[in-house]
């Protein structure tokens, strides 16, 4: 199992002065670990319904990380692209690939809070068609000259968006969640989800996944990928999952939760209570928190991309003990079709 982090670009009380420095520091330290991927995250404008916190825009921070980094790769879970303009997403992802020698990975989906798409002129009953207008056009846009497009919401005629190169792997969100009077989506994987997801090179499930919904979901995608006649096996097809933790090396559970209460709580919103945080992210002792993580490669989980709650390098040399190293040779099966 490869294992990712994402940047601590959460908008931190208090941290304005130090938050390069911090990034730096994470990221460069995440290397030298051997952390396999550095991840961001995007909300256009503050979605305070389920965050305390905003976060820094994604495309310019990974652009910064690249610059004291040299093998981790670079991803974002997700980019939210009904909030983007095609050509000039192709033009950022065009950058950010010459300046770190290829290492983007373009993760990708729709979206869910309404005053984003509404800022930009769009509405979340277009969000689905708008991302698949922004993939297709962004794509040609970054291995071709002279594109023309014609979409409902993006046209352009014969563009050229240099440098030229090779298109990074688009992973695509969705799929089925747990379920919460409060949650944004229905539980279920859509069809026109599914079908975005078996376009591209890779999957990446719903932080408030639970292993079992992951292992629906990657069966349907499976499916999906032999009815086209190539299984996933033989596309290079990934199989990620963003998830929230933070590690305590408390032994007593309750002591460990209270930590994790605590530092959860500083990021997310209470509007979903504890016993549902518990029920979808890492928490408790070491050892349930590598009992979940079992749990996430049993259904299928092959890239593993957690969020720590602070800029603390620690958290993260605790990951590399307790996360990294135990599961470094641990590996999905390959098809549950």
């Amino acid at each position: 199992m490869k294992l990712g982090v994402f940047l601590p670009t959460y908008l931190l009380p208090g941290g304005e002065r130090e938050q390069a420095d911090q990034i730096r520091r994470f990221a460069v330290r995440a290397e030298e670990l051997g952390f396999d991927s550095l991840f961001v995250t995007d909300h256009l404008l503050t979605a305070t319904r389920f965050y305390r916190v905003s976060w820094l825009e994604p495309l310019t921070t990974l652009a910064y990380a690249a610059a004291v980094t040299e093998r981790v790769r670079l991803g974002t879970s997700i980019l939210v692209l009904p909030t983007r303009q095609p050509v000039v997403l192709a033009k950022e992802v065009a950058t950010i690939q010459r300046l770190s020698g290829g290492r983007f990975v373009l993760g990708a989906g729709v979206g869910w809070y309404e005053p984003e798409f509404e800022a930009v002129g769009g509405h979340r009953t277009e969000r689905g068609r708008r991302t698949d207008e922004v993939l297709e056009a962004t794509m040609q846009l970054l291995t071709g000259r002279d594109v023309t497009f014609e979409g409902r919401f993006y046209s352009f005629d014969g563009a050229t968006v240099e440098p030229l190169g090779a298109a990074p792997p688009v992973w695509v969100a969705g799929g089925r969640q747990f379920a919460h009077a409060a949650s944004p989506e229905r539980p279920v994987m859509a069809p026109t989800v599914l079908r975005r997801i078996c376009r591209w090179n890779g999957w990446i499930a719903r932080p408030t996944a639970t292993p079992e919904q992951i292992e629906l979901d990657l069966g349907e995608i499976d499916a999906e990928l032999e009815r086209g006649g190539t299984p996933r096996a033989e596309r290079g097809f990934t199989v990620a999952h963003e998830n929230f933790c933070w590690l305590s090396e408390r032994t007593g559970r309750e002591d460990a939760v209270a930590e994790q209460r605590e530092r959860m709580f500083a990021v997310v919103s209470d509007e979903r209570p504890w016993d549902y945080i518990e029920a979808v992210y890492l928490t408790g002792t070491i050892d349930d928190v590598q009992r979940g993580v079992q749990a996430r490669i049993d259904a299928g989980v092959e890239c593993l991309l957690l969020h720590t709650m602070t800029a603390d390098v620690r958290q993260l040399e605790l990951f590399a003990k307790h996360v990294l190293e135990p599961f470094a040779d641990a590996s999905p099966q390959l098809s549950r079709v």
